[in-house]
């Protein structure tokens, strides 16, 4: 503070009323400069500069100027604004500026009163610089004329305090103490004025102040001396008192002032005049009559202006006298303000957890009326936790009265309504939002106690199963809930192998595709945390129950179906209707009605004799057997379930109708084998007949071409005379001896009803021999007829390949039982030498053949050929369907042991003791095409077979 300052300043004074409102004053001059420091804030009030930032400390005032600010960083009071005290205060001592210094993180409040004292910088001042008389000659001595008042802005010392007039020949100054504190002016005539020596008087009226330095005002005085005029107008009363309620209409009366005069004719007309010593807002509040002196309101006046009002009335005459009285006038106030409402502080949100009694608004309530009608009371709009309180006149805060909950009500719209006590009362309302912040103080919860899905077997892995859902009635980020699969364990297994969670929507999905079969339901538990620090979290159960789906077909457990065995059910003769024979027993893994099962008899040999029960699956005779029934019955029995769409089995049941084993043991030696029902029999058919009919007509075709190809060939052979290549069956071969092959074999051989290592078979039983054929056999045959259609045709490159010369070998190194040499055709056996004899003369090459006797044969017919393929095809069939694994080239019967030619009584041998030297041969001659033999086959008899080796 400067150094001039010092002095003017008076105390400082901290006072705490309350917890939060504190009081301080300062005292400073007036016209300091702008940023000149009022005062240390902080250490006056006991607080640390930092508290002064951060609980953002700042100045409050009710007037729209500001001359005080607060430099939170030093803790000091600087001047904002240069303060001019008589613009501030006018006449009111003493002069203070009512601060209020707020913080928040808590609310405090501290009052600051900053006193303005004065400084002596404004001189006496005089509102009529030239005052007028008239003053008639017979004025008597101490005859008095009033002037009007200096003003001094400044207060005290400093203010308005001696008057002095010069020159002072004819007239004394006396000032009058008066009870506003001002003084009236008035000049005593001294001594008698003369007209005729001086008609025109100039005073000077000087007014001081008593500042340092001394100010003054001048004002000039002019008096006319007048004729005359002895009698001055006198008022009835020196004090006039009225008074008027603020806001009266224009023109309404106050009062009404009177005064008389002596003297008579125009010496005694009196007018009214308001003295110039009132202020001029003053005066131009007031009407006063010159003719009547009625004084009436000019326009309104208000209350919280100025209270009472008072005014100087002058009477004066035509002759220049005048006599002046006062008019004291008190305005009454009348209830015309609402009371104002200011925030001062206020929280945009408070934490659901603050504690009860918190101060979330703190404001000021004004109301400029006087006494009851500027008493002010506030309430808050209710059903709301808070309550407001007036910890000091005209101030209120507005603090919790109850625990707060957000997920209750998350913001309240609080109406504060202040209203006076004045009649009628006036009011006015402020509306506060208040925002609940939320804790997180709220645990997920499910909208189930439990959960139970259903999902269908046999899904897809990712299949979407089921959605759980938790919500939390908090917000934001403590609302945000997550899925969290817990771990646990389905039969051993980690449930997260079954199933998984999506964290962010809760959808449960299938991570494997499950089978009823092996599990019916597992259970686990989904826990749901929310994104609050700490986090909160529940948890429930959820049951997943794998529904059935039809996917597994019956299982038949009897009659046990083996692959080529016979079992057979004996019905005896004497069986009556209902008998017993044999109960189906199936079972289905699936559950519900997809194991409900069903059975129906599909195909049997007599459906007139049998029957199922639909229901337990036993079959029973429908009638008495008789002995025209056949012994082999054949049943076909189907076994449903109930799914959608069904599954079925199907078991095929044997029935005997026989009183003895044996007899059944003969009549199904062949069943084992025997042709199978089928279910799609009528498909197969026609695809049969279509094959077969395919087949007959590339048959013909082909059987066409081959006889024009042979025609063109024989005509090709006859003009090219080339040598005819004869033709062997390959069912034929020589034994090394002559003579032919008389006899039929047949093999024993030991056959259980089990037994499928044999396809094709001779079996003796009941002294007769019966061969049981496997449907392979069939195969074989056709294959075998395929071979003759190549052998029928003489332009088969297989019968243009040069013969093998394993012929020439001796027995002990031929393909055979002696040798390990794979089995070949007799045309891959002929030489160059027997080619050669094939194309001789007929007489010479059976000459060759048999020591040079027998003609050569006839080419075979067709029923030789098929017996010799037949032959040829059964061999074949038990060399390589019967041996299996165990079949080598040594079991392989060697063809070329004998060879029957027809119509001669030769026989074709390999033995080399027999071959003729090929040089003792005579010289191929070709033949013409009609002549070329060809070699006819016999048929071929059935070899023993060797016995199957034992591991």
């Amino acid at each position: 503070m400067p150094s001039a300052t010092i002095p003017s300043v008076l105390f400082f004074l901290v006072l705490f009323c309350y917890s939060t409102l504190g009081q301080v004053s300062y005292s400073i001059p007036e016209e300091m400069a702008k940023g000149s420091i009022v005062g240390h804030i902080a250490q006056d009030l006991g607080l640390d500069v930092k508290r002064l930032v951060s609980g953002k400390a700042r100045i409050f005032t009710e007037d729209s100027a500001e001359y005080i600010e607060l430099n939170k960083e030093r803790g000091m009071l600087l001047i904002k604004e240069k303060i001019d005290r008589e613009a501030l205060c006018a006449k009111t001592t003493p002069c203070a500026l009512h601060l209020q210094m707020l913080l928040d993180n808590p609310m405090e409040m501290y009052t600051i009163t900053i006193e303005i004292t004065d400084v002596n910088d404004n001189a006496p001042s005089f509102q009529n610089k030239n005052i007028r008389f008239e003053i008639s000659e017979s004025a008597v001595k101490g005859a008095r004329f009033m002037l009007g008042r200096a003003v001094d802005t400044d207060v005290g010392i400093n203010g308005l305090q001696s008057y002095s007039l010069k020159p002072t020949n004819n007239f004394d100054l006396e000032l009058h103490n008066q009870a506003d504190g001002g003084k009236n002016v008035e000049i005593v005539l001294q001594k008698h004025l003369d007209r005729e020596k001086e008609e025109l008087l100039e005073l000077t009226l000087i007014a001081f102040d008593g500042g340092d330095p001394l100010l003054s005002g001048t004002a000039q005085i002019h008096i006319r001396v007048l004729d005359v005029n002895d009698n001055a107008p006198v008022f009835t009363q020196k004090i006039y008192k009225a008074t008027i309620t603020e806001n009266s209409e224009k023109g309404s009366k106050l009062t009404a002032v009177s005064a008389s005069d002596a003297d008579e004719g125009s010496n005694s007309h009196v007018t009214y005049h308001i003295s110039d010593t009132v202020d001029n807002n003053v005066a131009d509040l007031f009407l006063l009559n010159k003719q009547t002196g009625d004084l009436s309101l000019n326009r309104q006046i208000d209350y919280e202006k100025a209270t009472h009002y008072q005014l100087d009335i002058q009477a004066r005459d035509e002759g220049g006298l005048s006599d002046s009285c006062k008019v004291i006038i008190d305005v009454l106030d009348v209830n015309d303000n609402t009371p104002s409402i200011n925030i001062l502080s206020m929280s945009s949100s408070v934490s659901e957890m603050s504690k009860t009694g918190t101060v979330v608004a703190m404001m000021k309530v004004n109301d400029p009326d006087s006494g009851i009608n500027g008493k002010v009371h506030c309430i808050i709009s209710e059903n709301t936790p808070f309550s407001i309180t007036s910890p000091t006149n005209n101030f209120f805060s507005l603090r919790t009265e109850y625990e707060l909950d957000r997920e209750k009500y998350a913001e309240y719209n609080i109406t504060v309504m202040c209203s006076d006590e004045g009649v009628p009362s006036l009011s006015s309302s402020a509306s506060l939002r208040l925002q609940i912040s939320d804790v997180n103080d709220n645990a997920p919860v499910f909208d189930r106690s439990s959960y139970e899905a259903f999902v269908v077997e046999n899904n897809t892995p990712g299949l979407s199963i089921f959605t759980v859902k938790a919500s939390d009635a908090d917000s934001n980020q403590n609302a945000r809930v997550s899925y969290i699969l817990e771990d646990s364990t389905v039969n051993g297994v980690p449930v997260s192998s079954y199933i998984s969670v999506s964290a962010d929507s809760g959808v449960i999905n299938a991570v494997r595709s499950f089978d009823y079969e092996q599990l019916k339901d597992f259970h686990f538990r989904v826990k749901a945390q929310d994104g609050g620090s700490p986090p909160l979290s529940s948890n429930v159960t959820v049951t997943i129950k794998i529904q059935d789906q039809n996917d597994n077909a019956p299982q038949v457990l009897y009659p046990v179906q083996t692959g080529g065995s016979v079992l057979a059910e004996i019905v005896p003769h004497s069986a009556d209707v209902g008998y017993l024979v044999t109960k189906v027993v199936a079972v289905d893994v699936d559950s519900g009605q997809n194991a409900w099962l069903s059975y129906k008899l599909q195909k049997a040999t007599d459906r007139a004799l049998f029957e199922v029960g639909p229901q337990n699956g036993e079959i029973r005779t429908v009638r008495q057997v008789t002995d025209k029934d056949a012994v082999k019955q054949k049943l076909t029995v189907v076994v449903e379930d109930n799914g959608q769409p069904s599954r079925s089995a199907v078991v095929n049941i044997n029935v005997a109708v026989a009183d003895s084993f044996p007899e059944v043991l003969s009549e199904f030696t062949d069943f084992t084998h025997g042709k199978e029902y089928n279910d799609n029999l009528t498909f197969y058919l026609v695809l049969a007949l279509a094959a077969v009919s395919f087949l007959f007509i590339t048959c013909v075709v082909v059987i066409i071409s081959v006889k024009i190809y042979r025609w063109r060939q024989s005509r090709i052979f006859y003009q090219s005379n080339l040598p005819v290549i004869p033709y062997y069956p390959p069912g034929y071969t020589d034994t090394g001896v002559t003579g032919t092959l008389p006899h039929m074999y047949n093999y024993d051989v030991c056959m259980t009803t089990n037994s499928r290592k044999s396809d094709c078979k001779y079996s003796t039983l009941g002294g007769q021999s019966v061969l049981v054929m496997d449907p392979s056999f069939t195969e074989t045959l056709q294959r075998a007829m395929q071979e003759k259609d190549l052998l029928d045709d003489v332009d088969s490159p297989e019968l243009q390949k040069p013969p093998n010369n394993d012929w020439r070998l001796p027995p002990n190194q031929r393909p055979g039982p002696s040798g390990q040499h794979r089995f070949h055709t007799l045309q891959q056996r002929w030489t160059p030498y027997e080619k050669s004899r094939a194309g001789a003369r007929p007489e010479e090459a059976g000459a060759g053949a048999v020591g040079g006797t027998g003609p050569w044969p006839n080419p075979p017919t067709e029923a030789e050929q098929l017996q010799a393929l037949m032959a040829a095809a059964n061999e074949v069939s038990e060399a390589t369907a019967t041996l299996g694994p165990r079949y080598n080239a040594q079991y392989v019967p060697d063809y070329r042991q004998n060879v029957y030619i027809p119509g001669s009584t030769a026989t074709l041998t390999a033995n080399p003791q027999q071959q003729m030297p090929q040089q003792a041969l005579p010289p191929p001659q070709a033949l013409p095409p009609a002549e070329a033999p060809k070699a006819a086959p016999t048929p071929a008899s059935k070899k023993k077979a060797t016995k199957k080796d034992k591991k």
